[in-house]
């Protein structure tokens, strides 16, 4: 479960800083975009390449990205 948390972290922080938006997200919308982008990214793309606490890597980054794009493009800051 912790180790999990950890690469969900990982994987948010990277979402975040492909996207431009790694600083306007703290730690918990980090893990919380990671886990949730793991989910969406497996299911879209599969689960293939390397995998780390049960999730595929490169999809779940690739996941990530598009939920932090998606949450920012309705959540952001307007201008």
């Amino acid at each position: 479960m912790l180790w999990s948390i950890i690469v969900g972290g990982f994987i948010g922080f990277l979402a975040g800083a492909i996207t431009n938006k790694g600083g306007a997200m703290g730690i918990i919308a980090n893990v919380v975009a990671g886990l949730v982008g793991s989910s969406v990214g497996q299911a879209i793309f599969g689960t293939w390449g390397p995998s780390l606490a049960g999730m595929a890597l490169i999809p779940s980054v690739l996941g990530a990205v598009i939920v932090v794009a998606v949450v920012s493009f309705f959540f952001g800051k307007k201008g």
